[in-house]
């Protein structure tokens, strides 16, 4: 999925705000692998942020210790392409340095460009992004997720109106009646491909 990395940045915000520490950081290992420099150190940053978020939340003071030390390395002097990265490495001191003060606690939510940015907040194309984590994080059917944000990029790109694809994502993120929409979605993508193979079967 060929995302900026601003939407990236704001899908792993959203995703990580959620509480879905674990999942967040794959918002943004696309971009960090490609990245270099300041960069990739400042995405490096946040993804052990996130690291340490989760294992602070499973009670792994000794693994979430060490990646708040590495993070506060590479978010040291890092650009913060909008995100407000002083709560960040004060939990993160906190973390590294007096760890019953973190335990039990949600770490700070992260700010970008003086929002908050939650799940239903999303538009495109960060909602195609953070989509399937969530599903994934949730137990909802990630292959599904993903395969209708692909179908919903691909339709706002064709200025498709009344894609049941964009909306059926964006009402997934909003949490509510997430079983049903996942199935909905899923009778959709099937369609979907079904008349894709038809296509191919004709010039096939």
């Amino acid at each position: 999925m060929d995302v900026p990395l601003a939407d990236r940045l704001r899908a792993g915000v959203a995703v990580f705000n959620a509480g879905h520490y674990h999942a967040a950081h794959d918002a943004w290992e696309p971009p960090y692998r490609d990245a270099d420099g300041p960069a990739r150190d400042f995405l490096q940053g946040l993804i052990q942020y996130a690291a340490a978020a989760h294992h602070v939340t499973t009670g792994n003071r000794e693994g979430a210790q060490g990646l708040a030390d590495s993070a506060l390395g590479y978010l040291d002097g890092a650009d913060d392409r909008g995100i407000d990265l002083a709560p960040v490495r004060a939990w993160l001191r906190d973390c590294r340095d007096d760890y019953p003060a973190v335990a039990g606690e949600r770490p700070p939510a992260l700010a970008l460009d003086g929002e908050t940015p939650d799940l239903p907040d999303l538009r495109y194309p960060a909602a195609a992004v953070a989509a399937p984590l969530v599903a994934e994080a949730t137990g909802y059917d990630a292959g599904a997720l993903r395969a209708g944000a692909e179908y919903a990029l691909a339709d706002l790109a064709d200025e498709e109106v009344g894609s049941p694809f964009v909306t059926l994502v964006l009402d997934f993120l909003a949490g509510e009646r997430r079983g049903v929409i996942v199935t909905r979605l899923s009778q959709h993508v099937d369609r979907r491909r079904s008349r894709e193979d038809d296509v191919k079967g004709l010039f096939g």
